[in-house]
């Protein structure tokens, strides 16, 4: 095939992808924005409106969570508008994330991390593997699901969850927590 043959095909050839429906759009920034509203009335409540600190916690995940995890930093889903914020010191986070089944290599460093947080703490299990242990929960290298090592407030399940069930999964926790003091 010519270069100017490859050219024609690229450009003027049949579009391989669908654009996504405008409906679509609207409907999940509405979505979103909801979410935004009810994260900053709870947020507000129960920390008098400073933001929510989260420690994302790795308890020997596939890193499929991580992924989602990371996109609730991007542009699209921005956290920081809900009120929301990772840290890197548990002694600084008001929630942990902990992802993955624990493993036996990791089950101390769970523990060690609940543990320097300041109480209270509210935990969220997050994937199949952190609620349930997955397909790993009979391996002799695993501990088994994260209420196993340390309390556990929420389970978002999912292969991995994506970044808006994470978020529902967290409101879902604060509207759980009575006050926080």
């Amino acid at each position: 095939m010519t270069f100017l043959k490859l050219l024609k095909k690229l450009f003027f050839g049949p579009r391989v992808t669908e654009s996504k429906s405008r409906f679509f759009v609207i409907e999940e920034n509405a979505e979103l924005e909801k979410l935004s509203d009810d994260f900053k009335q709870e947020i507000k409540r129960l920390y008098g409106g400073r933001s929510l600190r989260i420690r994302a916690v790795d308890g020997g995940s596939t890193n499929a969570e991580e992924i989602e995890l990371t996109a609730l930093g991007n542009a699209y889903y921005d956290i920081d508008r809900f009120g929301l914020s990772f840290v890197a010191s548990p002694r600084h986070a008001d929630m942990l994330f902990v992802t993955g089944p624990v493993t036996r290599n990791l089950e101390t460093a769970v523990r060690t991390t609940y543990e320097a947080a300041p109480k209270p703490c509210l935990v969220v299990a997050i994937g199949d593997g952190a609620c349930t242990g997955g397909i790993w929960q009979d391996s002799y290298a695993v501990v088994g699901s994260v209420d196993k090592v340390i309390p556990v407030h929420v389970r978002i399940p999912g292969d991995p969850p994506s970044p808006a069930d994470i978020l529902k999964g967290v409101l879902q926790a604060l509207k759980k927590t009575e006050h926080v003091k």
